[in-house]
């Protein structure tokens, strides 16, 4: 039997977030969401008639992989994604298995002007009003790890702090989930964040399970301008692709090729 490696990330992510809460307590954190600049519209910017956007992510390393980029400064990653085209970035914060930080995402966000998405395990309000105050304009919310009720209140939270949720499934049961509680932005992962296996297929079968007035983002095994044009074909909105340009000496001149800009 495969290692399920989600509960691994999940228990981890829940010490962590304890010792946070402990170390700044809620009411604290939204005291001080007063003092950050209103978010950039994250699913504006992704979203234009008969075009593919990029948002570009910035990882050091994963649980499939291990340490990607060796070299790692985000914010030199994020000026490169932002100078190639890139319509939005999405920053890592996992500390234990993919080695983020959420100072990654502060920085990057005070060097950048396009919008960012946090990429976390985000399971508790906590983390909703934790991401604004880092600056995030958009979340990443996996259908998965959360129940609908749940899904509805981290939603819920985001949306009144102006925040855009990218809502993230891997399996037709995750997808159904998100569908029914009509959420604008969807975000189909080739990954199975349980077994960390990559089958790009999946989104060939999930795809026609989204209504027409949904967008979608599509996560994971994305490595070429093939894979690129094949999406924009079939009607997706974005892709969200890292490890390939991680893997590149020349990020700009990687995202133009696997971009075909």
């Amino acid at each position: 039997m495969k290692k399920d490696i989600l509960k691994d990330i999940v228990k981890r992510k829940r010490e962590r977030l304890a010792a946070a809460m402990e170390q700044l307590p809620e009411e604290e954190v939204k005291a001080r969401l007063k003092d950050i600049p209103p978010p950039l519209p994250f699913r504006q910017a992704i979203v234009k008639p008969r075009e593919i956007s990029l948002i570009a992510e910035v990882k050091k390393a994963s649980p499939s992989a291990g340490v990607i980029r060796e070299r790692f400064f985000p914010v030199e990653i994020a000026a490169a994604y932002e100078q190639a085209g890139a319509q939005a970035l999405s920053v890592l914060t996992e500390e234990d298995f993919f080695y983020g930080s959420p100072v990654y995402l502060q920085e990057i966000k005070r060097s950048v002007k396009i919008p960012v998405l946090r990429k976390d395990f985000l399971l508790e309000p906590y983390q909703v009003y934790e991401s604004r105050m880092l600056g995030a304009d958009a979340i990443l919310l996996i259908a998965d790890l959360l129940s609908k009720d749940k899904l509805s209140e981290l939603y819920g939270i985001a949306s009144g702090l102006g925040m855009d949720c990218l809502i993230e499934s891997h399996g037709e049961k995750d997808l159904k989930k998100a569908v029914s509680l009509k959420f604008p932005l969807l975000g189909l992962n080739n990954r199975d964040l349980r077994t960390l296996e990559v089958d790009i297929k999946t989104t060939e079968r999930l795809y026609p399970l989204v209504p027409k007035d949904r967008n979608v983002a599509v996560e994971s095994g994305i490595r070429s301008r093939s894979d690129v044009l094949f999406l924009k074909v079939l009607g997706v909105s974005a892709v969200l692709i890292g490890s390939v340009f991680m893997e590149s000496a020349d990020i700009g001149a990687k995202v133009n090729e696997v971009m075909g800009w």
